[in-house]
């Protein structure tokens, strides 16, 4: 599909991804032993809403715009607003007098939330991209590596840490990433169990979602965790109908902590002209404990 993140900074994917990521690394700060992040597919790191790119198709206009609008004129709940304030106030930081111009990829968010003993590694291939990271992340606590996300993956669990969480967000611009996903991850798995997992997808039809989730319960996780919003039917031309996570053992108040943002963001991120326009979401479990 050709996700080359400068063009989609901020969309709805973004918003939803990146708000569940701030939860899970709060979660994270509530022991006082330290933890590993890894970002096996890091981007830039720092997106400006007013380049060529950016500007084409102003995809953040109806995702982060919508959100801080919706925060600013009251719209959403006192529940949804306390859940989302880490994530918001940490775009809020780059961004001056509350004007958009800039967004933080997921590396970005991770260091504002993390703590002193905390480490990050963030990794990028593309080389104009791995570039920006190296400068947008200058800090002791974090290193950057060129590197291929899928090596990556696996060379670097389990951190030294023995606490922390892999996210895993590649550009899906191969037709065997889905199958690709499945697997390096179910390896990754075998190596540290207990380590934290989360997976984004996108959603253009129902196949390589499906396809994924039953390859991770086959995987043997104990606890996972699949959380999907829509803001279009899905359709396998046109743009990017939704996008899914699968969280491999999430904290255990996240469960109840997206059933109170999915059906928040859902309509407010919902496409112009849907059918229904109220968006759609998921959240289930693909395994639990019981």
């Amino acid at each position: 599909m050709n996700y080359r993140h400068v063009f989609h900074a901020g969309n709805f994917a973004d918003v939803i991804k990146h708000a569940a990521l701030v939860r899970i690394l709060l979660y994270l700060n509530a022991k006082p032993a330290a933890y590993r992040v890894i970002d096996t597919h890091a981007g830039a790191g720092l997106y400006d809403l007013a380049s060529d790119e950016a500007r084409r198709g102003a995809e953040w206009q109806a995702g982060i715009g919508r959100v801080f609008a919706a925060q600013a004129s009251g719209d959403l709940s006192d529940a949804v607003v306390s859940l989302l304030a880490p994530y918001l106030d940490a775009v809020r930081a780059l961004n001056p007098a509350d004007r958009l111009t800039h967004y933080p990829g997921s590396p970005l968010l991770a260091r504002a939330v993390m703590r002193p003993q905390d480490r990050l590694v963030a990794c990028e291939l593309e080389p104009h991209a791995a570039a920006a990271l190296a400068r947008h992340l200058r800090d002791p606590r974090v290193k950057t590596l060129t590197i291929d996300g899928w090596t990556a993956l696996t060379a670097y669990v389990p951190p030294a840490e023995r606490r922390g969480l892999v996210l895993v967000d590649p550009p899906f611009e191969q037709p065997d990433e889905f199958a690709r996903l499945a697997g390096t991850v179910a390896e990754a798995h075998r190596k540290w169990a207990t380590g934290c997992y989360m997976l984004w997808y996108p959603i253009k039809d129902r196949t390589g979602p499906d396809r994924l989730a039953k390859a991770i319960r086959r995987a043997g996780a104990a606890k996972v965790l699949r959380a999907e919003l829509l803001v279009a039917p899905p359709a396998s031309e046109g743009p990017l109908a939704g996008s899914g996570l699968i969280i491999i053992n999430p904290p255990w108040p996240l469960e109840a902590e997206l059933k109170l943002l999915l059906p928040a963001l859902a309509p407010l991120l919902a496409r112009a002209g849907s059918a229904g326009g109220r968006g759609m979401w998921r959240l289930d479990w693909l395994a639990s404990e019981g």
